[in-house]
């Protein structure tokens, strides 16, 4: 499978699109770390992905148990207080699940000692627009593996409706925090790590507003095309060192987000925006599957030397990128760039 014995950090993974990639990276063999703010809905995310994993794997997948603080069964691992931790075996159809309650030092010295790792769900609630809480989430992350392999920053938060002078400020910056900061500050605290290991890969989740004026939608916006500039930054900033940054474009999706658009209601959010909203949710939005497909895509050696690029999980033929990957290297294809006039067949 794709993604075989690496550990994936998914934020904003209790629900949607989060939810869908880290189900995805489970099905192509990798371990994933999911947070989200809400503690029962993560749990409730992570069970759903344990049972579908067992599922696959041919074997019951029993009921979770908390993994107690400080558990290591071999020491070259802690499970961290507070996370829920789940696994199954990744191998032919019909094997037997690993026991839940196996702890993750045992899996760990397993992996040392050149046993295939079965593939595991954790979840460890946070705040990424929290300094301490997204520390204490990446603490929690590199302890529970012996190596981390991979970041995909999918928390949001849509933040208010209206015109700018509208918009509450506290809400307006909070967008901010969520939406940037925290991502930013994540990839801060893991780029260290997937140096010293010489590999690593992040994807950002993009959104509506990053590469067209958004309007009544300024912080989400604005946040949205600040992300992607920063993958594009860390991607220089991390060249030559095995460390791969990209930027999704999802599409469209029906998600929490569009619902609160539409409870907005069309005086604040607009009426075109409104209309589309509501069209959208009645028809059905883009899939999550394509976006949970990149991902993976991204997170995975196929992908490997792409790097800075902003992607269309709908409309760019990203599945053939490894074919065009030299090419890609010296062109600004995918990434944000202002437009001058001879691009438009002006002569001024």
């Amino acid at each position: 499978m794709r993604l075989d014995g690496r550990a994936i950090l998914v934020t904003g993974a209790s629900r949607g699109l989060g939810k869908a990639i880290a189900a995805a990276c489970v099905r192509e063999g990798a371990s994933v770390f999911l947070t989200a703010r809400d503690g029962d809905l993560l749990e409730q995310a992570r069970r759903e992905i344990s049972a579908a994993a067992a599922m696959e794997a041919g074997a019951n997948a029993g009921d979770a148990v908390t993994a107690p603080a400080g558990a290591t069964g071999g020491g070259a691992a802690t499970c961290p207080a507070g996370a829920r931790v789940a696994s199954a075996t990744r191998g032919a159809a019909g094997a037997n699940a690993r026991d839940p309650t196996t702890s993750l030092g045992e899996a760990a010295a397993a992996e040392s000692a050149g046993a295939a790792a079965p593939a595991k769900v954790l979840a460890f609630p946070a705040d990424i627009s929290h300094p301490d809480q997204a520390r204490r989430l990446v603490e929690a992350f590199r302890n529970a593996f012996p190596r981390v392999h991979g970041l995909v920053n999918n928390a949001g938060i849509l933040g208010p409706v209206g015109k700018l002078e509208e918009a509450g400020w506290e809400r307006w910056t909070e967008a901010i925090h969520t939406n940037l900061v925290g991502p930013a500050r994540l990839c801060a605290l893991l780029i260290p790590m997937f140096r010293r290991n010489g590999y690593g890969k992040i994807v950002n989740i993009s959104g509506g507003g990053a590469t067209a004026p958004r309007p009544r939608f300024s912080a989400y916006a604005a946040s949205k095309a600040a992300l992607v500039r920063l993958t594009e930054t860390l991607a220089e900033e991390t060249a030559g060192s095995g460390i791969d940054i990209n930027a999704i474009a999802p599409g469209s999706m029906n998600t929490r987000l569009l619902d609160e658009v539409i409870e907005t209601g069309p005086e604040r959010v607009g009426e075109q925006a409104y209309s589309q909203a509501v069209k959208q949710k009645a028809e059905g939005g883009a899939p999550f599957e394509r976006a949970a497909a990149l991902s993976v895509f991204l997170l995975s050696a196929e992908s490997d030397g792409i790097t800075g690029r902003l992607i269309s999980a709908l409309w760019d033929a990203w599945e053939r990128l490894p074919d065009r990957r030299e090419t890609l290297r010296g062109t600004d294809v995918y990434t944000l760039r202002r437009i001058i006039p001879s691009d438009r067949g002006f002569d001024w």
